[in-house]
């Protein structure tokens, strides 16, 4: 855990980013006046799966875009 000031922070934050992106650093902490007040910690990866979630549950019929002028009519105020 790497401890900078704010003002290190401000001056550097790419550098500091990049320690975070590379895993040279699993955490830094800020300090403002010599007491902590923020942490950077990298962000999880999301690992849920949502494209293709419901692959085979549903077909899609073949006309259903023929109502789309009719929806678009709606959608602008046309009738």
């Amino acid at each position: 855990m790497q401890r900078v000031s704010l003002f290190d922070a401000k001056t550097h934050l790419s550098r500091l980013i990049d320690q975070i992106v590379t895993g040279a650093e699993s955490e830094i902490v800020i300090s403002r006046n010599g007491k902590p007040v923020a942490r950077m910690l990298p962000i999880q990866a999301d690992v849920s799966q949502r494209i293709g979630v419901a692959k085979g549950e549903f077909e899609v019929p073949d006309d259903i875009d023929a109502h789309n002028a009719e929806v678009a009519a709606l959608f602008l105020g046309r009738r």
